[in-house]
């Protein structure tokens, strides 16, 4: 740089070029390690997904005999796929429609559970308050796969087992919905409002579906992923409740398949339709990711500049 030049800039840019500025200096460095950080990261994420789609591209005997991260010289996704939905009379199909039914729906009631409780914990004061919440945080450190066997033994009592109702009404409790939704509800949603919609003559219902659930979306958003993806990979609740294959969510079933793969009388494909099943399986849930994710991430950053 000329002297000119040097003189045309202003006091602390003549500082940053007289002394090559040190700080640019250590900051690319940085940036390119963190860079560096976030590739290993991603890959390290995006590893088994690859694994799964080459995977599936392959039959029984190539799945052991070739390398688990590239594809054979055939390509048998396509017959993997149809052999899976004909597999036991299309019995695949009804496994997707019984998650379907699970997850979705009851994503959906838990969602809708949690935030009238979370803003019920958020905005009214009673009795037992502080009390009745301390038993949701108890209830969002207790392992779910602990509550298996009593809800088994409590379905048993009612003659309830191995129907749907022992797979879909315990998965409309989200403790961890009730306390996001109450900490959300506290920050995201202003008593000021919530008492000129009530003096304008709302009702508390209304208050709560027309200004409460709009305000608490991003939370709502959260909520409803976790349970989703909590109940699409939930095994264990289904492997205690449910004997008939025809009620078993597409986890459990392909678990079936699994473990039948070795048995007597399998399909000599079991194998690969089982990786196949789980690729068809993760799909949906890539899915509602992409779909939800600008709610998710635009309403988290409202919520982080309110609070």
């Amino acid at each position: 740089m000329s002297p000119a030049q040097a003189r045309s800039l202003p006091g602390g840019s003549r500082r940053a070029a007289s002394t090559g500025d040190p700080a640019s200096r250590i900051a690319w460095p940085n940036k390119a390690g963190l860079l560096l950080v976030l590739i290993l990261f991603a890959a390290y994420c995006l590893l088994p997904v690859w694994w799964l789609v080459v995977s599936a591209t392959k039959n029984s005997a190539e799945l052991f005999a070739t390398s688990g991260f590239w594809f054979a010289h055939g390509f048998d996704l396509a017959s993997n796929l149809r052999e899976l939905f004909d597999f036991q009379s299309h019995i695949f199909e009804r496994w997707i429609l019984n998650t379907l039914g699970y997850a979705v729906i009851g994503s959906a009631l838990a969602t809708l559970f949690a935030a009238g409780a979370g803003y019920v914990f958020a905005k009214y004061r009673f009795t037992g308050r502080r009390f009745f919440f301390a038993v949701v945080l108890g209830g969002v450190l207790l392992p779910p796969n602990v509550l298996a066997i009593p809800l088994y033994l409590l379905f048993s009592q009612v003659h309830a087992t191995n129907t749907y109702w022992s797979v879909f009404l315990p998965s409309l409790v989200s403790p961890f919905g009730v306390y996001l939704c109450r900490i959300y509800a506290e920050a995201g949603v202003p008593d000021e409002l919530l008492e000129a919609a009530r003096i304008d003559g709302a009702g508390e219902i209304y208050v709560f579906r027309s200004i409460a659930l709009r305000l608490m979306r991003p939370a709502l958003i959260t909520v409803f992923l976790f349970q989703l993806v909590a109940i699409w990979n939930n095994v264990l609740l289904p492997l205690v409740m449910l004997n008939d294959q025809h009620l078993y969510p597409i986890t459990l079933g392909l678990y079936s398949m699994y473990a039948s793969a070795s048995a007597i009388g399998a399909p000599p494909n079991a194998t690969a339709l089982v990786v196949t099943g789980v690729l068809v399986s993760v799909i949906p849930l890539i899915i509602a990711f992409i779909a939800l994710q600008r709610y998710w991430r635009g309403g988290v950053a409202v919520g982080a500049i309110r609070g």
